[in-house]
């Protein structure tokens, strides 16, 4: 005596597109979190905070109107007056792209009347590399800490060079600008500094 098979109940042919449809709603939301937005204002848990305290060495050798460049410190970054601090690189490209618009801060009134320095962080370079890309473009910093290691910039929460900051008088972080800055995206931030001192 035969057995009946009886067929296999048959699914719906939607629950195979199931998958494919949670998919293409997670890739439709990652692609639109990854190309909408400011890529230079990445959000920093710095912003309000004081500065990292940093005790960096100066750039060996770097000298501007004949005298020897120092280094800058928290201290120096709280002192009544706004500070710009420009992480950079001589290895860095797009560092000699916005270097024409820190030329052009550092021979800003704000910046010749003492409401506003201009200092330069410079990241995991050589001192000799670093000195000649500041003698071929010129030097817009009052004071240029080195960080060999990189260590500060980690402290600083840097994504990658080149990075600005706008520091207050009271040293707190007022502002952060990741990537080369152009004309604009620097004007707005020297008004900005030249705006915290009155």
């Amino acid at each position: 005596m035969s057995e009946a098979t009886t067929p296999a109940p048959r699914g719906s042919p939607w629950l195979f597109a199931i998958p494919l449809l949670i998919f293409a709603a997670l890739a439709a939301v990652f692609a639109k979190g990854l190309f909408s937005g400011d890529a230079s204002k990445v959000p920093s848990a710095l912003i309000g905070k004081p500065a990292p305290a940093i005790t960096l060495p100066p750039l060996e050798g770097l000298q501007r109107d004949d005298q020897p460049v120092p280094s800058f410190n928290m201290a120096d970054l709280a002192k009544g007056k706004a500070t710009i601090v420009n992480v950079f690189a001589s290895w860095c490209a797009p560092c000699r792209v916005e270097h024409p618009f820190l030329l052009a801060m550092a021979d800003s009134a704000a910046v010749k009347q003492g409401k506003v320095a201009v200092v330069g962080l410079n990241y995991k370079d050589e001192a000799e590399n670093a000195r000649r890309f500041l003698g071929a473009l010129g030097n817009p910093y009052s004071a240029v800490g080195v960080d060999r290691n990189g260590r500060a910039a980690i402290d600083w929460g840097v994504y990658g060079v080149p990075e600005t900051f706008l520091i207050g008088p009271d040293g707190r972080i007022i502002d952060k600008h990741v990537g080369p800055l152009d004309g604009p995206a620097a004007s707005k931030l020297l008004a900005k500094a030249a705006a915290l001192v009155k």
